[in-house]
């Protein structure tokens, strides 16, 4: 049998995902995940907030949000709303046909990025 000498396709050690259309879009998706997960995380802890002190201290004893570990859940959780939000503005944009260049795609990629990280630490400095 001939065997042929073909091209074969890039490794993720030599491809390079670009910023603007792969890394965004497949964030975009795992940050949705994420808040869907924290949102019955937040649901649980609003059920027994509602069933009073007892239970609620129960809650956070349990799960360890005041932990440092419960913080850094909460945080990726501020990052990924905040991040969703914008990413999903940047959509809509896409939506009414605006900012697909390559240049404006970059530039609003890098704005997302920016505003993302912003917009979370106000939050932590403000509230935390």
């Amino acid at each position: 049998m001939k065997t042929y000498k073909r091209p074969r396709s890039p490794h993720l050690q030599i491809y390079r995902m670009p910023l603007a259309a792969g890394l965004m879009s497949i964030t975009h998706r795992a940050t949705g995940v994420f808040l869907f997960l924290g949102t019955l995380v937040l649901a649980y802890w609003l059920m027994m907030l509602a069933q009073g002190a007892e239970a609620y201290e129960q809650t956070i004893l349990w799960s360890g949000l005041k932990s440092f570990i419960g913080l850094l859940v909460l945080f990726g959780l501020t990052i990924s709303l905040f991040y969703h939000l914008f990413n999903g503005i940047r959509h809509l944009f896409w939506d009414a046909g605006l900012g697909f260049s390559l240049k404006s795609s970059k530039i609003s990629a890098y704005l997302v990025l920016f505003a993302t990280f912003f917009c979370a630490i106000c939050i932590w400095a403000l509230f935390a």
